[in-house]
C-alpha cells in the first residue's frame, strides 16, 4: 500500500513538473493562458513583485514570499511530521507482519494487507496522511521555481542584485551556500534516523549546487532562504542535540 502511494505521488509530481517545463524559458503576463500560468505562477509573481516594490529590491521580495510561504505550509509540514513519528512508531510491529506473512501467494498477502490495515486503524495511523500535505506542498513549491525562473525571462522583470551578486546569472557562491544549508537540513532532520536516507544527505546538496551553478541565483536565494527555514523548523521539532545525548546514554549504558 504505502509503495503504491509513493508511485502515485511520484506520478503526480511528475505531471505538475511538466505542465510547466514546455513554458519555463517563456517571458509571464497577466495574459498568460493556461490554468498552471493563471493560478499558480502568474499570482506567485504578482506577489514578489508587490513586495519587491515595497522594500525596493526583487532579491527581498523573493526572500520574504519564501518565508511566508515556508510559514503558510508549516501546518502541513507539522501534520506530515507527527503520521511519520506515529508510523515509526508500529514499525516493529509492521515488520512482524511482514515475516509472519512472508509468502507471496495471493492468499497469505490478502491477509498481510488485511491485518495491516487493522494495525494502522488501531493505532490511529492514516498512511494518506503522511502523502496529502507533500501533494498541497507541490504546486506552490515547484509554481515558485517557475515564477523566479520566468520572471527572469520577462524583460520587464529586472531581477537585479543581492549582495552585490546578480540574481539573472548563475552564482557559484548562491549555489555552494544553498548545497550547504541543504546538507544541514538533511542532518537535522530525521534522515539522520534512517539509514537508508543518509545516502541522500550527500546526493541531494549535490544536485543542489550542480543546478544552482546553471541557473539563475534568484532560485540558488530561494533554495537558501527556504533551508534556513527548514533548518529552524527541524531544530524547533527534532531537536538533534537530543539524538547526540541519547546516543551517548546508549553507549555508557552499553559499555556498563
Amino acid at each position: 500500500m504505502k509503495k503504491r502511494l509513493w508511485v502515485i505521488l511520484t506520478l503526480v509530481s511528475v505531471v505538475l513538473l511538466l505542465s510547466g517545463c514546455t513554458e519555463f524559458d517563456q517571458p509571464i503576463s497577466g495574459e498568460s493562458q493556461g490554468f498552471w500560468n493563471e493560478f499558480i505562477v502568474w499570482p506567485l509573481v504578482s506577489v514578489i513583485k508587490y513586495f519587491a516594490d515595497l522594500l525596493g529590491t526583487y532579491a527581498w521580495g523573493i526572500i520574504v514570499v519564501t518565508i511566508i510561504i515556508r510559514l503558510a505550509i508549516l501546518p502541513l509540514t507539522l501534520k506530515q511530521i507527527k503520521s511519520s513519528k506515529k508510523m515509526q512508531e508500529i514499525q516493529p510491529k509492521m515488520k512482524e507482519l511482514q515475516a509472519k506473512y512472508s509468502s507471496k501467494d495471493a492468499v497469505t498477502q490478502q491477509k498481510y494487507q488485511q491485518e495491516m490495515m487493522a494495525l494502522m486503524q488501531s493505532s490511529g495511523v492514516n498512511p494518506l496522511a503522511g502523502c496529502l500535505p507533500i501533494l498541497v506542498q507541490m504546486p506552490i513549491l515547484i509554481g515558485f521555481y517557475h515564477a523566479i525562473s520566468r520572471m527572469n525571462a520577462t524583460p520587464e522583470f529586472v531581477l537585479g542584485t543581492f549582495l552585490s551578486i546578480p540574481l539573472a546569472e548563475p552564482s557559484v557562491l548562491l549555489a555552494i551556500i544553498a548545497g550547504l544549508m541543504q546538507f544541514v537540513v538533511l542532518m537535522t532532520g530525521p534522515a539522520m534516523d534512517n539509514p537508508q536516507m543518509k545516502i541522500m544527505m550527500y546526493i541531494m546538496p549535490l544536485m543542489i549546487i550542480g543546478f544552482g551553478m546553471a541557473l539563475p541565483a534568484a532560485l540558488s536565494l530561494y533554495w537558501v532562504v527556504g533551508n534556513i527555514v527548514s533548518v529552524l523548523q527541524n531544530l524547533a521539532i527534532y531537536k538533534p542535540w537530543n539524538r547526540k545525548t541519547d546516543a551517548t546514554t546508549t553507549t555508557t549504558g552499553g559499555a556498563k
